[in-house]
């Protein structure tokens, strides 16, 4: 590289990018718009505060999680495999001893679906834009003089989504399955309001996981030729439909979440007694 060009690397390096760049107006406001932009990073921040706070409690608080007459189980403690769990929430036996105090009872798949949602494509807008700034609106300044995108750390790591995708459709599996243990009563079978608030869950957790890019991909992604693979396309029209709706799929499973989590929690400590139908 010649010495001009590397000056000029340097400057830019110095200035930084984006609005600041070269060439770029110099404009003092951060933005010149009038109209209420911060209020959408805001609720978002405070829509996903919500959600993690209330996650991080109960997972932490190792009660009310188990409805031994109904086999109701949280999605936050399933699976439950340490000899921790209360008798019968262990649908798939023990698989660890007693777990400390500090670790949560659902820590064999928490971290993964966590780096699910995090790593997630609609999340990872959501949060660069309300967390980070980058930018929080359109037409105004983020405060970042440099960006170097999802090529180095720590940001490279986004790109292992594809594999916390795998694991997420195997807890959905382990979902339905609970969802299904829970159509029990003390005389047989049975079922009441929270399998209906726990399958619409167990749906709508579905309909999140197989919207993801990253499915939409597995199904149809490096095909030259879609007639050669009709089955495979038929797949993907699907998954892209429901693609468009991830963002409110993203949102929904997040509120699905904490209202059967919260209902398990209330029927277990007695707040409330399930309204049943039958059993």
């Amino acid at each position: 590289m010649s010495a001009p060009a590397k000056d000029a690397e340097n400057d830019v390096s110095r200035e930084g990018t984006g609005v600041r760049a070269p060439g770029r107006a110099r404009i003092a406001d951060r933005t010149l718009r009038t109209d209420r932009w911060w209020l959408q990073p805001l609720l978002t921040v405070l829509g996903l505060a919500t959600f993690i706070v209330y996650a991080t409690v109960r997972a932490f608080v190792r009660t009310a999680y188990w409805v031994p007459d109904y086999h109701y189980l949280t999605p936050f403690y399933s699976p439950c495999v340490s000899t921790s769990c209360v008798a019968g929430s262990s649908h798939f036996g023990h698989w660890f001893g007693a777990f400390p105090s500090w670790l949560p009872l659902g820590a064999l798949v928490l971290p993964f679906l966590l780096g699910f949602r995090l790593t997630c494509y609609y999340y990872r807008k959501a949060y660069y834009r309300s967390v980070w700034f980058s930018p929080p609106a359109c037409a105004v300044a983020e405060p970042h003089a440099r960006y170097s995108g999802e090529t180095r750390l720590p940001l490279i790591i986004q790109n292992v989504h594809r594999y916390f995708f795998y694991v997420a459709t195997i807890v959905s599996l382990v979902n339905t399955y609970d969802a299904i243990m829970a159509f029990r009563s003390p005389s047989g079978f049975g079922f009441g309001l929270g399998n209906i608030i726990i399958v619409a869950n167990v749906v709508l957790l579905w309909a999140y996981t197989l919207s993801c890019h990253s499915c939409r991909h597995v199904t149809g992604g490096r095909l030259k030729h879609f007639s050669k693979h009709p089955v495979r396309y038929w797949v993907w029209t699907k998954v892209s439909k429901l693609n468009t709706r991830h963002m409110a799929l993203a949102w929904t499973t997040l509120g699905t979440l904490v209202l059967t989590d919260l209902y398990v929690m209330l029927v277990s400590s007695g707040a409330i007694a399930d309204l049943r139908f039958v059993g």
